[in-house]
């Protein structure tokens, strides 16, 4: 009888392969690309010409024109082209200069974190770290929700569609986030283009809009005075003008919020030829012109659009309720070019607003695979862009959820999270001027630093709810990230193991025959340590003389770091012991690595002696998971048995 031919994998089985290869396309290319010195130059060329990626970090920045008009005349008044010079003036001579130092200081991508990151080490800098993500995240993911709740409040209130939509407002903006998670799961290329088309219609109609506004407020003259003499008679003379514009200045901080992305997206603009990762010359520049363009524009543009607001609308029409609260520049557009233009305008408002989650979205995909899979804290698959988006999207689900959709409730946390960021920022830059010994920089930045601390402080007072929200984010990365970095606890960490000439001498001269190492705590190094450790291990395992045996020691460097390159040093101590000395940020991490890597040198499995640890399994745990020590012995039998499951292959942990 002739034997069955054998199954193949089922149709169930071969669609979830499919679907698992799909959505974890490119984790093998993203986990290899990491800035260092050994990275090549193709990486470093390739990308988009500044001015597009402008465009996506724009849909964010340029789409504030949307409200910000509104909220400057709800926060001043009369007074809000006043208070919009004033954040201009912060704009071009505080957060443009603070970004593109951070630009030159950290081309990756990562701002200010990375720069903040460097200077502190052990866990402390981790959960500093932890807790400006969870900063960042709460701009980026607000501005996605944020943004999106903003579209389908502009969607509802259309004259020619607000009956039919009314009360609708919550399942739009929930559509809004899925179509803009859907557009990042095909591809980051995509939303490029979509941003750069975007941006430019939405420009366009903003100068026909302000064009026509300043066209009416020339056609009557009468405007302009009656505006000043309110503004006279509200608050006096123009020194008590500036005093109330800069309190209120920080209610208009959202109007700064395009920078933080600005920087995100630098990975995405293309270098010169000659750029690496470790010196992206073209890249900086190119990010350079990036951020000056849009701040330069943005700022035009916010003091055009608040002054024509201000002196056209009238004030009743900004309140909550109003036609004109959260869409000012829209009301404009349907009383001075009609109902047309306006619809058009509508719909060209919508369309940037919603899609002003692109750059935040992008932000995020930059950010969060930098950090939390190298802490540990991630698992591996969030190295891949389309699990990520998948986890932003329904994260963003859940805030819109949580605030019903309301673009007002919002706003508190979004600025909380904008300022923080500019303001840790501009703290970087200030320690990174000092330390290149530039005093007149160090000054300045250390001003500009101070500005944005005031105005983050003012804003958490005025609206403490941004940082209870930013706190649930902090909280929920933190406890994640724990979670995670517990349960990959026994992961082998080591990325690459690099033996000097000394160590592979050692290597191979026991290469034919069983290849024995004893794992030993260094302490004085002398011959009496050497020798009675030899003796001990011989005893505890009945050790014949004859046999051969390597002392292994690891040095810790800084337990709280999870991936890292292990190099090995060769030494012979005394005349006779040979060594070899490792420094690993886990001790039996390095160990287990070792092993495996002699073992796939040499095709022999190799045996590690060690002697027993006293103290509770608890506190050993513990101290393992927070030091890198603890009870080693077990748990590099237990990294050995998660990096080899064939018990064949495994090299053999002894204990006496």
């Amino acid at each position: 009888m002739a034997a069955s031919a054998p199954a193949g994998p089922s149709p169930g089985a071969a669609v979830r392969h499919r679907l698992r290869a799909w959505m974890l396309e490119g984790l093998a290319d993203m986990a290899k690309r990491r800035p260092g010195p050994h990275a090549g130059p193709q990486g470093a060329h390739e990308g988009q010409r500044w001015w597009r990626v402008m465009c996506l970090t724009g849909v964010d920045y340029f789409s504030t024109l949307g409200y910000q008009p509104g909220i400057a005349a709800l926060a001043a008044g009369l007074l809000s082209p006043v208070a919009t010079i004033v954040l201009v003036i912060v704009t071009l001579a505080g957060a443009l200069p603070v970004y593109r130092r951070v630009a030159k200081e950290s081309p990756h991508g990562q701002g200010s974190i990375a720069m903040l990151e460097r200077l502190l080490s052990f866990w402390q800098g981790k959960l500093f770290v932890l807790t400006l993500l969870g900063f960042a995240a709460t701009d980026f993911l607000i501005t996605i929700t944020l943004s999106a709740a903003d579209a389908s409040t502009h969607l509802v209130e259309n004259p020619h569609v607000s009956s039919a939509l009314h009360g609708r407002q919550m399942l739009i903006t929930l559509v809004l986030v899925a179509l803009l998670g859907a557009v990042f799961l095909k591809g980051f290329l995509e939303a490029i283009g979509v941003a750069v088309a975007l941006v430019g219609l939405y420009l366009v109609l903003n100068v026909a809009v302000v064009v026509a506004g300043l066209w009416h407020v020339g056609s009557a003259p009468h405007v302009i005075t009656d505006w000043s003499q309110a503004l006279t008679t509200e608050h006096g003379n123009a020194l008590a003008m500036v005093g109330v514009a800069l309190l209120v200045f920080p209610k208009l901080a959202l109007g700064l919020s395009g920078f933080e992305t600005g920087v995100a997206v630098m990975p995405h603009i293309e270098g010169d030829t000659g750029d690496t990762e470790e010196r992206p010359t073209g890249r900086i520049r190119g990010a350079r012109k990036l951020l000056t363009t849009a701040a330069v524009i943005m700022s035009v543009f916010l003091i055009l659009t608040s002054f024509v607001t201000t002196l056209l609308i009238p004030a009743d029409a900004f309140k909550p309720g109003g036609e004109a609260n959260g869409r000012a520049l829209a009301y404009l557009a349907h009383e001075y070019l009609g109902s047309a233009f306006g619809t058009v305008y509508d719909i060209s408002t919508i369309a940037i607003l919603w899609f002003a989650g692109a750059s935040a979205m992008a932000g995020l995909l930059n950010l969060m695979p930098q950090y939390l899979p190298r802490y540990g804290m991630a698992p591996h698959w969030a190295r891949a862009v389309r699990p990520m988006v998948l986890v932003f999207t329904l994260v963003a689900f859940l805030v819109t959820w949580i605030f019903n959709a309301d673009v007002d409730a919002q706003g508190g946390a979004y600025a909380t999270g904008v300022l923080v960021l500019i303001s840790s920022a501009a703290i970087a830059v200030t320690i990174a001027a000092r330390r290149a010994r530039q005093h007149g920089w160090t000054i300045s930045f250390a001003v500009i630093a101070l500005v944005f601390l005031y105005t983050t402080v003012a804003n958490i007072i005025e609206r403490p709810d941004g940082v209870k929200i930013g706190a649930c984010f902090i909280a929920g990365i933190i406890l994640v990230s724990f979670l995670s970095r517990l349960a990959r606890a026994f992961e082998l960490r080591v990325t690459s193991v690099v033996l000097d000439e000394m160590a592979e001498r050692f290597v191979r001269d026991t290469a034919h025959r069983k290849i024995r190492f004893i794992a030993n705590e260094p302490d004085a190094r002398d011959v009496a340590e050497y020798r009675d450790k030899l003796q001990q291990i011989r005893t505890d395992n009945d050790l014949p003389t004859s046999e051969d045996c390597i002392f292994v020691e690891v040095t810790l460097g800084d337990p709280s770091e999870f991936e890292s390159e292990l190099r090995v040093r060769g030494e012979v101590q005394h005349g006779r012991y040979r060594v070899l000395r490792l420094e690993s940020s886990t001790v039996s991490n390095a160990l287990a690595a070792l092993l495996l890597h002699v073992r796939d040198e040499t095709g022999q499995r190799p045996h590690i002696y060690f002697e027993w640890t006293e103290g509770n399994p608890l506190a050993q745990f513990l101290r393992f998971f927070l030091f890198g020590q603890g009870e080693v012995a077990p748990v590099t039998r237990e990294v050995l048995r998660e990096a080899e499951p064939d018990r064949e292959r495994r090299p053999r942990v002894h204990v006496g």
